[in-house]
């Protein structure tokens, strides 16, 4: 009866390990990356240089002005800054703006 019980159990595992073996999976093949292409060369540029005989160039446009009413609304927050009174805070953005 041990014999048989052993015969048995052999079997058994023999059966088993199989249909458990059939599961396995084994990685595939690995896939190789390749490697990163190198950086492209840095790019030199000559500095410019400033000529001595070339003229100078010179900005003649005159700066933009502020509207009137930005311009009033800056003398009315100076005026309050500077501790005026709110009858000559009027007085003096008027003058101020124009």
């Amino acid at each position: 009866m041990k014999q048989f019980s052993l015969c048995l159990m052999v079997l058994t595992a023999l059966l088993l390990g199989q249909a458990a073996q059939a599961q396995l999976l084994l990685p595939g093949p690995t896939q190789v990356v390749p490697p990163p292409s190198p950086p492209p060369p840095p790019k030199l540029e000559v500095p410019k240089m400033p000529r001595i005989d070339a003229q100078p160039s010179y900005n003649y446009r005159p700066l933009p002005r502020n509207s009137f009413g930005d311009r009033f609304s800056k003398c009315l927050e100076d005026a309050a800054g500077a501790g005026l009174g709110p009858a000559h805070r009027g007085t003096y953005a008027l003058r101020c703006a124009n």
